[in-house]
Formats: C-alpha cells, sequence, structure tokens
C-alpha cells in the first residue's frame, strides 16, 4: 500500500489522538477525538476551553494520530495544520454523537464548537521500518 493509502487507512481507523496548542508560549498537548474527511480532521469542544483561546492567539497545531499502542514499528501520523474555529451548524451535525451527550445537549447546544484542521504537512511515521514519508496533498 503507497503512503498516502496508508495515511488515509490510519484516518477513517483511528478516532483519538493528540493535539498540540501553545500556551504562554509553550506546547500544549491533549488527547482528543478526531473525524476526518480525507485529510481534513474535525473534532468537537466547548468554546470555554483553554485550547480554544489559544488557538484564538496561534492557530497552528501539531497532530498524532494513529499508533494503537501494539509495539514498535506501529505506523502512525504526524500532523501540522492550521485550525479554524467553527459554529456552523452543518459541522456540528457531521461530528455529533451520542458519546458527546456527557458534555453537550446536542449538535444545537451553543457551548458546542468544532476545530477544523487543515493540514500544512502530513508524515506517515513507521510504516514497516521505513523512514518517515511525506505525504503529498
Amino acid at each position: 500500500m503507497n503512503a498516502k493509502k496508508t495515511a488515509l487507512k490510519i484516518l477513517k481507523e483511528s478516532f483519538v489522538g493528540t493535539m498540540a496548542t501553545i500556551q504562554q508560549n509553550k506546547p500544549h498537548t491533549r488527547y482528543m477525538t478526531f473525524f476526518s474527511d480525507e485529510f481534513i480532521l474535525y473534532t468537537a469542544t466547548s468554546k470555554k476551553t483553554q485550547k480554544v483561546d489559544e488557538l484564538e492567539n496561534n492557530p497552528y497545531t501539531h497532530i498524532l494520530i494513529g499508533y494503537d499502542g501494539k509495539g514498535i514499528g506501529d505506523d502512525y501520523l504526524e500532523i501540522e495544520g492550521t485550525v479554524t474555529i467553527s459554529d456552523d451548524e452543518s459541522f456540528k451535525e457531521k461530528v455529533w454523537n451520542k458519546h458527546m451527550a456527557s458534555w453537550f445537549s446536542g449538535p444545537e447546544d451553543p457551548n458546542l464548537i468544532i476545530l477544523k484542521v487543515l493540514p500544512d504537512s502530513i508524515r506517515l511515521m513507521n510504516n514497516n521500518g521505513e523512514e518517515p514519508q511525506m505525504i503529498e496533498l
């Protein structure tokens, strides 16, 4: 399988990854749940979170996704991207699922916003022991 197909497979099958932002000029990373449409990622959050403030000040992020913990050589993606913050109802409907009900009343919840990550670069890491591979976007 070529690198681009492997990357798309990882995004289709992986939902939890880390997302880094900048807080007081230092990296701040947290686990997030992601949904993808090809290479565009979406994640839901509350407009009241620190990450929203951090992204308003600096819209760049670094995401690790795909590592499943089976051992050395697991392939995963490193994604550098630019985040836009949206309260667009169509994005909310697209991302909404029953697991979010613990935090939000529904896709119409006024605190629910969607972070849309447009990748600037994607690297496929640890793919069968190969060197990291840049994914052409």
